[in-house]
């Protein structure tokens, strides 16, 4: 097999920096299914080793199969030894900017991801921002590269899937491919070419504003269904019911979304990124921060109102912070928890994803120790859920309605 973009003398077309992790890893099997040469490198040693042993780290739908095939068929091999990165023709770096507790970002992470494996870098290479990073980054990672005498090709190709769905998205979802001249923007272009039909062309400060634009657009989406669930709740009337009554057969509404805890590693985070570029201007992103984020307090004040929490042991269904996946980061389900601790008597979580939490306990044994239940993630299996306990269901999974 031949380098890809006409590069030769490397020995493998794709290196994934950060790639046992939920973006990198359905990107490097993705790449492998087309048959591409791809090796992960991760720093997480207990990962890599799952990963070679034909196991997933996490849960994400249809990757398992193309795992094991790609081990088997030779065109996928995972390491935690960072010279691997110089067997690449391509360098694809999934490392994205986190925010502080003060939810200010950290744009210096990438950089410092990159020090970590930078002297491996060749001649040559095309070097591709895959992760959320804050406006700038991109530059600032050329201007550093140029400066330490590193002569690869720069570009930003933001991830735009959704977790759970990666190995659907990858396939079909246009592709966003960003960089500093149109040379660069080709060899991106046939990179993910292998993936997608159709590719989407930015400069990379324009690409990198369409990533924190796309997410921000969805949280306040999310923010405004929250409010408008607590003001129909606030007077005793079902969201939901309301909802589905002005969204059927009326295109104008069809995207309105039902009520739910929104959070996960990504939405808030890149909201409060474009809040900090703003010079803290930007508005609706911090209304739908307060919104979201008080979900959790607005569901428990209004319970104390109907039940004496103080003596009511409380089992939240659902730590994930979505439904039907394990990963619990940033998720509201804990601050939902952390709130009950200081109201009721007892908590009790379960979830039948996470594995990560030792404190969660069998389903069987919350619904039979608790007197009040809350779905926190709405995972399919709770639609079934049979018990004469009130059940506060903000997002209408058993079809009772929202009223809390």
């Amino acid at each position: 097999m031949t380098s890809l973009g006409g590069v030769a003398g490397f020995d493998v077309d794709v290196v994934v920096v950060g790639g046992a992790g939920h973006v990198g890893l359905p990107l490097a099997i993705a790449f492998a299914d087309r048959g591409l040469r791809v090796a992960i490198y991760d720093i997480d040693e207990v990962a890599v080793k799952t990963i070679l042993e034909g196991r997933l780290p996490f849960r994400e739908d249809g990757a398992q199969e193309l795992l094991r095939r790609a081990l088997a068929g030779g065109t996928l091999h995972a390491t935690s030894d960072a010279e691997v990165v110089s067997a690449g023709a391509n360098v694809v770096v999934v490392v994205g900017t986190p925010v502080d507790e003060h939810l200010n970002p950290n744009p210096h992470t990438v950089l410092l991801a990159l020090d970590a494996f930078k002297q491996h870098l060749q001649s040559g290479q095309l070097l591709v921002l895959r992760s959320t990073v804050y406006p700038g980054v991109t530059k600032w990672v050329e201007c550093q590269l140029r400066q330490d005498g590193i002569e690869v090709d720069v570009a930003f190709c933001p991830e735009r899937i959704a977790e759970g769905q990666a190995m659907q998205e990858l396939f079909s979802l246009p592709q966003i491919v960003a960089a500093r001249t149109e040379q660069v923007r080709a060899r991106a272009a046939d990179l993910f070419g292998h993936l997608t039909e159709v590719i989407v062309e930015l400069e990379p400060e324009e690409a990198e504003l369409a990533k924190l634009f796309t997410n921000a657009w969805r949280y306040i989406k999310f923010a405004a269904a929250n409010q408008f669930y607590e003001m129909a709740n606030d007077h005793g009337l079902d969201y939901d019911r309301i909802r589905s009554a002005i969204s059927q057969d009326y295109p104008r509404a069809a995207d309105v979304p039902g009520a739910g805890f929104s959070a996960g590693p990504c939405l808030f985070k890149d909201t409060m990124q474009l809040a900090a570029f703003t010079d803290n201007s930007f508005l609706l992103g911090h209304s739908a921060m307060l919104v979201n984020e008080g979900l959790p307090l607005y569901l428990v004040s209004n319970l104390e109102k109907k039940h004496d929490l103080a003596n009511m042991t409380v089992g939240i269904l659902g730590m994930a912070f979505k439904g039907e996946s394990d990963d619990i980061r940033s998720s509201l389900a804990y601050k939902l928890k952390r709130i009950l601790q200081f109201r009721a008597k007892q908590v009790l979580t379960t979830d039948p994803f996470v594995t990560v939490d030792e404190n969660l306990r069998p389903l069987a044994d919350v619904l039979a120790q608790s007197d009040l239940l809350i779905i926190a993630a709405p995972h399919h299996q709770y639609a079934e859920l049979v018990t004469d306990k009130p059940v506060a269901d903000i997002w209408n999974l058993l079809g009772r309605g929202t009223l809390v």
